[in-house]
């Protein structure tokens, strides 16, 4: 079976503080202050009306200062090597990134956002609005990370 190739139009460009893939924090957990913006392309901003009603958007981005992937991952709360899809590590074989952040608010085509990790110049591929709803809640297991969360709620969450 082949590779098929895909390929995304950015709908617009992250400006955040991150202009070096160092420091930039490793989930907007760790950023929930860092605000930044979205500047949507002119011909994708009738599709923001009506999103100013929401408090947080899901954003999807490509993590384009990321070269390479590799198949496990060291995660900063286990010493353990893990595959790659359980974790969030950012190497991943299409360097497709998701954030929840908090929309602030929307003036023209920009997007005012809070609980920022993503790098400066950062290409958007999607934004949708996060209901809670319409996730899972109810019986969520967390697999290797089960005994981990304490420590990602103590603010682990580290840098990239």
């Amino acid at each position: 079976m082949g590779m098929n190739k895909i390929e995304y139009r950015a709908i617009g460009v992250i400006h955040s503080p991150f202009k070096l893939r160092e420091g930039i924090p490793r989930q907007a957990a760790g950023a929930m202050e860092v605000r930044a913006t979205i500047e949507i392309r002119p011909e994708y901003r009738e599709g923001l009306v009506d999103l100013e009603g929401f408090s947080h958007v899901v954003v999807l981005f490509h993590m384009h200062l990321l070269k390479g992937y590799e198949l496990t991952a060291h995660p900063p709360w286990d010493a353990k090597a893990h595959g790659v899809f359980s974790t969030c590590s950012p190497f991943r074989p299409n360097g497709i990134g998701l954030s929840v952040v908090k929309l602030e608010r929307i003036v023209g085509q920009r997007l005012e956002i809070s609980g920022v990790d993503m790098a400066h110049e950062t290409p958007v591929l999607d934004i949708k609005p996060y209901v809670p709803a319409l996730y899972p809640r109810q019986e969520v297991r967390l697999g290797w990370l089960t005994d981990k969360v304490g420590q990602m709620n103590r603010g682990k969450t580290g840098q990239r």
